[in-house]
């Protein structure tokens, strides 16, 4: 650890939170050089869905680096190439009645957003996109002038615009429906909004704290971006690919977005890559007109092709991850229950969130739970949500180990914030 002191910029943020040196991984474990066996429930960030090291998703890698074929190709036509679109739209699209276009981006989420922002721009003629309270992007400039977190946004050093900020689902309490006030903004011609390029939307809100959106909502925002002659941009980089359930994360609602934003678990195996879902009439892009060296890699590829024929030719696996979730639920309301403090959770499939109130208790709960041999990370505003992002192969075992970590974490962190009883 010494040597990150010396050698890595201040940036860092992961190794410090979880101060030691991981030397291997399987599954849902993480082992550390002096062998600490330790729990993920942060898989990547939501990179890792199907774990560490899966080992049917390696297989197909190691066959695919052992003979020699392409592994960088720019966006050259590979059998890879073809192989996974021709995959995706089998089990994917068409299992579920959806036709889009593949435009495969630079290999982060926050490419994929810029992509999706630039083409909305160009295929509408206008700048102003809508995003919401508490939504986060990625951050390069343009995904970060559509973010809210200010700690993000000031660390941008430029002003950011081309963006308005619109309440979430929520946001204003549980009485307000926050789409009337979108529809009279963007219908009244002398609201001061201007007309937008894209309505862009998270129907769960992972960094800004699990913020769930409800049905009917994420139906009204779609059909109002319909109604402005905006396109409806749904962002599953991080609540795409099961995290929800689904496969995505908006199917409980039945949208059908112009535009689908994914990245983090498409590859399968945490190798970079990210891609847009275009509706056929919106593909305005020239030849060359958004371009990248890392598009598609070819190794990305052969993995996320080999995590849909092993996770999604079917409804079993969905049908697992829903079961899982509603445990993991089940189990974290009990714990706020039990310990009160106006502790709640929300979220949906196994993304959840336990919110803490205040971000020193969310803190001092996961530094503990980190000694004890589990890795959470926190979210919202304040950093005041435990966030619970397991792989969706998870144990039951290790997913009830996990969690009896943090019941035990949060336990002791309350009695230490309490003090010692008066004599």
């Amino acid at each position: 650890m010494q040597a990150l002191e010396a050698l890595e910029s201040n940036v860092r943020s992961y190794s410090r939170s979880f101060p030691a040196v991981f030397t291997r991984a399987h599954g849902s474990i993480m082992i550390t050089e002096e062998g600490r066996k330790i729990i993920d429930f942060l898989s990547g960030a939501g990179a890792l869905n199907y774990g560490h090291n899966n080992h049917g998703i390696k297989a197909a890698i190691a066959e695919y680096l052992a003979s020699d074929a392409v592994v960088h190709g720019l966006d050259m036509a590979t059998p890879a190439r073809l192989e996974f679109m021709e995959t995706f739209s089998s089990f994917i699209l068409r299992q579920r009645d959806l036709q889009y276009r593949f435009q495969f981006t630079g290999p982060t989420g926050a490419n994929a957003i810029e992509a999706a922002l630039k083409l909305s721009r160009k295929v509408t003629g206008r700048q102003n996109i809508v995003s919401f309270t508490h939504g986060y992007h990625g951050m390069s400039v343009g995904a970060l002038a559509a973010s809210g977190n200010r700690f993000y946004r000031t660390g941008s050093g430029v002003p950011l615009s081309g963006a308005t900020f619109m309440p979430y689902d929520g946001y204003l309490g549980p009485g307000v429906d926050t789409s009337d006030y979108l529809r009279m903004v963007l219908l009244d011609k002398s609201s001061g909004v201007d007309s937008p390029a894209a309505v862009l939307v998270e129907t769960v809100q992972g960094e800004g704290g699990i913020n769930v959106a409800g049905k009917e909502w994420l139906r009204s925002i779609q059909a109002i971006a319909r109604d402005a002659g905006a396109l409806f941009i749904v962002d599953d980089v991080q609540m795409g690919c099961g995290r929800t359930g689904n496969f995505f994360s908006f199917e409980f609602a039945a949208l059908s977005p112009d535009i689908i934003v994914m990245s983090k678990s498409l590859s399968g195996y945490g190798l970079p890559l990210s891609m847009l879902l275009i509706k056929d009439g919106l593909d305005a892009w020239r030849p060359g007109e958004h371009t990248g060296t890392f598009r598609g890699n070819n190794l990305a590829l052969v993995s996320a092709t080999a995590a849909v024929n092993s996770y999604w030719r079917n409804e079993t696996f969905s049908q697992e991850v829903q079961r899982k979730g509603e445990l993991m639920r089940s189990r974290l309301e009990a714990i706020a229950s039990a310990h009160g403090n106006g502790f709640f959770v929300r979220g949906r499939g196994m993304a959840l969130g336990f919110d803490c109130q205040r971000g020193e208790l969310a803190e001092a709960t996961a530094r503990k739970a980190f000694d004890k041999g589990l890795i959470v990370e926190r979210c919202g505003a304040d950093d005041e949500v435990v966030k619970f992002l397991p792989a969706l192969t998870i144990d039951d075992e290790t997913l009830n180990e996990g969690l009896e970590i943090f019941e035990e974490s949060l336990a002791e962190t309350l009695r230490g914030l309490s003090g010692p009883s008066p004599r």
